[in-house]
């Protein structure tokens, strides 16, 4: 009997700090990774971040050179090539598809002052008191800025795309998206995961037009395919299919495993998040959306930290030099020296407690929010600080998952857990603690690639169904339980003390608000 041609696919990875392009085999087995970081980002003023549209190209082509220079298998072999990226970074192209500014990021702190008039849904939002959601969802929007700061360009603004349209324009030449993509702020109808209706209230609310943005399709169909000359500079045969997949976050929760909301799926990212895949649409809180999952018809109900893992990279230069002396003589990244500094430190790092507020949310926190440490002695040091940086992250994620459970009216059984934290033993045993859950770590780090590629599977007919193929490709690794003991106190400091931290500082954030301006 003739044995079936393996299939392989090529999953391009794009986060906030490096693209990854790798090739996942049928089995969710990782054959080949090339990797490529992208430069620092330009902040033209206080709170900008943007990166010029050709960095991200160049970048791609840097991290297939570097695959191809280790790949087992011939770039002949590849069968479909899939694509996942950050969340709402967003590009302006002209009516000849060139770029016409530089890439707005993610982290970019820009806000609109003149806003679209809302006419009569002013006086609606204000009835059901969600004025002040809006007005922020008004001001975060780059297209109102732009509207507003530089007119003449963004009249010349034909195509408004974000980075996963971008790439799907250099990889097939055609104007398309993924609706799995489709997180930031944008006229998009989150429940039916398409564009907004003509009534919406969104078109009112950004300096948008609907023949300004992508058509979209769905996760696992057919983007187009990859042209001769992106094939030349990325060392592909041309004329494969681009499938679509979703958003990085989507993409880590199918990767991760995450069917049903009784399996948390964790990011251990630059944004920490946690989040539940459901077949019903079920916001994490009144006017704040879930978002499309990278299974056709699922919704992913998120909480997001925004800063999460960032404040791992800020404790490293503001306080690791040490660890980098160090990981520079050994040749390894400082952040795995890091868990010494854990195993320094006992559980509930002697008394110190922090909340991980050090970027403004929306409701919860809201925008007055401030990062606090409290409960400082003589006998904390460094180590000390690590560990509640740690610690107040996971209680964060915890009231998140709190938050999960009720909304979905579902009890979570276990935890998964991915990101750049998931590489790190005594983090993830911390977790387990914190929750007082199992938390399981995916059989590869990867989970974004390896979610794009699930999805590129099921869309060339290589499984039936996406449960089919997620049985298939994503297993659990390693495996953390909780230890009662530890779990029981860290239970008492997060209810009788973290939970109050930010209800009794709230107050004095507003103060601090007031007087210095900061945050806006």
């Amino acid at each position: 009997m003739q044995t079936a041609k393996p299939s392989y696919v090529l999953s391009i990875d794009f986060g906030t700090q490096s693209v990854r392009a790798i090739i996942f085999d049928g089995s969710g087995t990782l054959i080949a990774k090339g990797q490529q970081r992208l430069p620092a980002y330009h902040s033209a003023e206080p709170g900008y971040a943007e990166l010029p549209a050709e960095v991200y190209w160049q970048a791609l082509m840097q991290a297939c050179t570097s695959l191809w220079q280790q790949s087992p298998i011939a770039a002949d072999a590849i069968s479909a090539v899939t694509l996942t990226t950050q969340r709402g970074t967003v590009f302006c192209l002209d009516k000849h598809k060139k770029p016409l500014r530089p890439a707005i990021i993610w982290l970019d702190q820009r806000e609109a002052t003149v806003l679209p008039g809302l006419g009569r849904w002013r006086h609606l939002f204000r009835v059901v008191g969600v004025t002040a959601i809006v007005e922020r969802f008004q001001r975060r929007a780059p297209s109102n800025w732009l509207a507003e700061y530089e007119p003449q360009r963004w009249r010349d603004t034909a195509h408004y795309m974000l980075l996963s349209g971008y790439l799907t324009l250099q990889l097939t030449g055609e104007l398309v998206d993924c609706s799995a993509a489709q997180v930031g702020y944008l006229p998009f109808d989150f429940q039916q995961q398409r564009w907004a209706s003509k009534v919406s209230w969104k078109w009112r609310a950004l300096s948008l037009t609907p023949t300004q943005l992508l058509p979209l399709k769905p996760p696992g169909a057919e983007l187009g395919k990859i042209t001769a000359q992106a094939a030349l500079a990325l060392g592909l045969p041309a004329g494969l299919p681009l499938i679509a997949a979703g958003s990085d976050k989507a993409c880590e929760v199918l990767g991760s495993g995450g069917l049903t909301p009784q399996t948390g799926c964790m990011s251990y990212g630059t944004t920490a998040t946690i989040s539940t895949a459901n077949r019903r649409y079920i916001e994490p809180s009144p006017w704040l959306p879930a978002y499309p999952a990278a299974q056709p018809g699922f919704y992913n109900t998120e909480v997001m930290i925004y800063r999460g893992f960032w404040l791992v990279s800020w404790f490293k230069e503001q306080f690791g030099l040490q660890e980098q002396q160090e990981a520079a003589l050994l040749g390894i990244a400082p952040e795995q020296l890091f868990d010494e500094l854990l195993k320094a430190v006992p559980p509930g790092s002697m008394g110190l407690m922090l909340q991980p507020y050090w970027s403004p949310g929306i409701r919860e926190p809201g925008p007055e929010a401030k990062g606090a440490m409290i409960g400082f002695g003589d006998v904390h040091q460094r180590a000390h600080v690590y560990r509640a940086l740690i610690e107040g992250l996971a209680y964060a994620l915890q009231e998140g998952r709190q938050r999960l459970e009720r909304r979905n009216g579902i009890k979570m059984q276990r935890l998964r857990v991915s990101g750049g934290g998931a590489q790190s033993a005594q983090i993830l045993q911390l977790t387990a603690n914190v929750f007082n859950l199992p938390v399981e770590r995916p059989h590869t780090s990867e989970t974004s690639a390896l979610g794009a590629a699930i999805s590129a599977m099921v869309g060339l007919g290589r499984f039936a169904n996406y449960a089919e193929a997620l049985a298939a490709m994503s297993h659990p690794g390693e495996r953390f339980l909780p230890e009662p003991a530890v779990a029981a106190q860290y239970q008492r400091l997060y209810r009788e003390v973290y939970l109050k931290m930010y209800r009794q500082l709230k107050p004095l954030y507003q103060k601090i608000r007031e007087i210095t301006g900061y945050p806006r």
